[in-house]
């Protein structure tokens, strides 16, 4: 199961590095949010299986304390709430920014050149 979080991840992380390198303004904010996913992907692979066993369950099957790893739940809600502000305000950065340029191509925005 691992090796298909490696690959969704990297596929992931690869089709959003290629939307952001593109001029229009909204397909690099898509750009964004599937990075955004492959990031949460990419914690969620790495913290909540070790391979052998669930992180909840000891090697002689016997429930542990705990129900399951709680770094791997903060830094995932840490995560998920961060990309959510980031995303809002490129949303709201792209907004103004086609209206006060009537473009959404980022090699139109030329008003910027000192």
């Amino acid at each position: 199961m691992n090796i298909v979080f490696a690959i969704a991840t990297g596929i992931l992380f690869g089709m959003g590095i290629f939307q952001l390198l593109r001029r229009d303004l909204i397909k690099a904010a898509m750009g964004f949010g599937i990075l955004f996913t492959a990031i949460n992907l990419l914690f969620l692979s790495v913290g909540a299986y070790d391979g052998t066993v669930a992180p909840y369950v000891d090697a002689n099957n016997q429930m542990r304390g705990q129900s399951s790893d709680p770094l791997v739940q903060a830094l995932l809600l840490t995560a998920i709430v961060i990309s959510f502000g980031s995303y809002a305000l490129l949303l709201g950065m792209i907004a103004v920014s086609s209206r006060r340029f009537k473009t959404v191509d980022s090699d139109e925005v030329d008003h910027l050149k000192g």
